[in-house]
C-alpha cells in the first residue's frame, strides 16, 4: 500500500514521538524510528534531515493552556496545576520534552521556549507588576515540571501514587502563590 506524503510524514512523527519517549533523545536513532514506522531511514532523512529536525518537529508542543478569564483570581494555581497533570496524563509529547530536555541542550531550550512563550502571557494576566511575570512564570514552572518530574519520569512512589486531587491539593497553593502572591522581601545575604 502506497502512501501520501504527508501520510509518511505523520507516520513517521507517530513513531518518532513514541520512540523519543520510550528511549530519550540520545538513545533514539533514526534507524529505530524508521523501523518502527516500517519505512526505509532514507524517507525519514528525505523529509526531516536529520535527528534533530525530526525531534523538532515530534516535539512540536502546544500547552493548550484554558481560558482563565473566567477563573477566579485566587483559584488559578489549581486550575492550572489540574490542566497540567491532565496533559501529563494523556500527552506522551511532555514526557519527551522532559525526558530528553534534561540531557540535550537544544531540548531544554525548546522547553524553556514553550513555557516562556505559552505561560509566561497567561501570568501577565494575574494583574501584577509585569517585570515579574518572567520570574513568576518560571517559578510556576519550575514546580510544574519538577512534579512531573517526580510522577512520571523517576516514577517516586508517593508522589507517583497520589490521586490527581491529591496532587492539585498539594501543588494547587504553590502555584497559587507563585502567581498571585506578594513579592516576598529579599534580605541582603552576608
Amino acid at each position: 500500500m502506497r502512501r501520501s506524503s504527508a501520510e509518511t510524514k505523520a507516520v513517521i512523527l507517530a513513531a518518532a514521538r513514541e520512540r523519543f519517549a520510550a528511549d530519550g533523545y540520545d538513545r533514539a536513532t533514526i534507524r529505530s524510528i524508521a523501523a518502527d514506522a516500517e519505512i526505509d531511514p532514507a524517507m525519514v532523512m528525505r523529509y526531516y534531515g536529520n535527528k534533530e529536525r525530526l525531534f523538532a518537529a515530534a516535539a512540536e508542543f502546544d500547552l493548550r493552556l484554558p481560558d482563565l478569564t473566567a477563573v477566579p483570581r485566587e483559584r488559578i494555581g489549581p486550575a492550572l496545576v489540574a490542566h497540567f497533570l491532565d496533559r501529563w496524563e494523556n500527552d506522551d509529547s511532555l514526557l519527551i520534552l522532559l525526558r530528553a530536555g534534561v540531557t540535550n541542550e537544544a531540548v531544554a531550550e525548546k522547553m524553556r521556549s514553550i513555557f516562556a512563550t505559552q505561560l509566561a502571557p497567561v501570568v501577565a494576566k494575574t494583574d501584577n507588576d509585569p517585570h515579574e511575570g518572567p520570574l513568576r512564570a518560571g517559578l510556576a514552572a519550575s514546580q510544574i515540571l519538577g512534579m512531573a518530574l517526580c510522577r512520571f519520569i523517576l516514577a517516586f512512589p508517593p508522589v507517583a501514587t497520589m490521586t490527581g486531587p491529591e496532587v492539585v491539593a498539594w501543588l494547587g497553593p504553590t502555584i497559587q502563590r507563585y502567581l498571585t502572591g506578594p513579592a516576598p522581601e529579599v534580605a541582603a545575604v552576608r
